[in-house]
């Protein structure tokens, strides 16, 4: 297995300037993300996700309460990002989220971020809500790459993507963890004003699955390259897990690398929607295990 991270052949040959050229004509109008708000953000105008043109970032450093794959022995270089184009109503992360909490960065220190993190021993960079700031942190890597960046990099997504932009990442992103929220409608209207949220997230899951496969990892157990999806089980089942379960199964690979997530807690506006308004039971997680289960799934889930 190559563990060279294709982005540094990418720069060599060029094409790197001309992906970053073409993400910035994406900026303006902004059409970056499914919203498609067509916002001049140069000109100081915000569309769904409150982001201007500048770069935010919240925090960086290496994290180690991703999944183990990224973690590995010496965490995985988490930059996390403010703003976001979901902007789920239970967001654990609101602040930055919602809030925009954070720091305006320039390109030139997000490649030093990046290179830090290499230094602390980090097994790839984790960009944390990216969508919305593609152009930015693709525009970094030049100077990073210059500086000695050959680690993965990980794009950390709601799920909700344009095919349009993860294609001009083709050859860039070395593994994609996306969420993958609803297959319900209605819970996706509800709780992330995104009621096409599923056919979106099928056809953006599907185009990363296609550029980097099932989640391939080292001798050590560390990921290189590859699909890591993850997906949060909700109280009362409302999202739809069942099938997104044999979406991923039968449309992607009964070897997908599916992360469970069992830590969903009520925040932000969720405390005032009764049926998501608290923790989810042991039983309504077994059921979801099971129907993984059931799918053919079999990475990435403890049972």
């Amino acid at each position: 297995m190559d563990n060279v991270p294709s982005y540094i052949s990418l720069y060599e040959s060029g094409e790197l300037q001309e992906r970053i050229a073409e993400l910035e004509q994406m900026l303006q109008p902004c059409h970056l993300c499914p919203r498609r708000c067509l916002v001049e953000r140069k000109d100081g105008k915000v569309g769904v996700c409150q982001a201007l043109s500048e770069l935010v970032v919240s925090s960086a450093f290496p994290h180690f309460g991703e999944e183990p794959p990224l973690v590995g022995f010496h965490g995985s270089g988490t930059i996390f990002l403010s703003h976001c184009n979901l902007r789920c109503v239970f967001c654990q992360n609101y602040e930055i989220s919602h809030l925009g909490e954070g720091g305006q960065v320039s390109t030139e220190q997000l490649a030093a971020m990046m290179i830090q993190l290499q230094q602390f021993g980090c097994h790839n960079i984790n960009f944390v809500t990216p969508t919305h700031y593609t152009p930015q942190i693709i525009a970094a890597l030049p100077k990073a790459i210059e500086l000695g960046l050959e680690i993965p990099l990980v794009y950390n997504c709601g799920g909700y993507e344009s095919v349009e932009t993860l294609r001009l990442l083709e050859g860039i992103i070395d593994i994609y963890m996306p969420d993958f929220k609803y297959s319900d409608a209605a819970a996706a209207r509800r709780y992330s004003n995104a009621p096409d949220y599923f056919e979106i997230a099928k056809a953006a899951v599907a185009e990363m699955h296609r550029q980097v496969g099932v989640l391939q990892l080292n001798e050590q157990g560390i990921a290189v390259r590859g699909l890591l999806i993850r997906h949060l089980v909700m109280p009362n089942q409302v999202v739809g897990s069942k099938e997104i379960l044999q979406f991923i199964a039968q449309q992607l690979s009964p070897d997908s690398y599916v992360n469970i997530m069992d830590q969903y807690r009520p925040c932000y506006k969720a405390v005032h929607l009764p049926e998501i308004n608290r923790r989810i039971t042991q039983k309504e997680y077994d059921e979801v295990i099971r129907w993984a289960l059931d799918a053919g799934l079999h990475r990435g889930f403890y049972y």
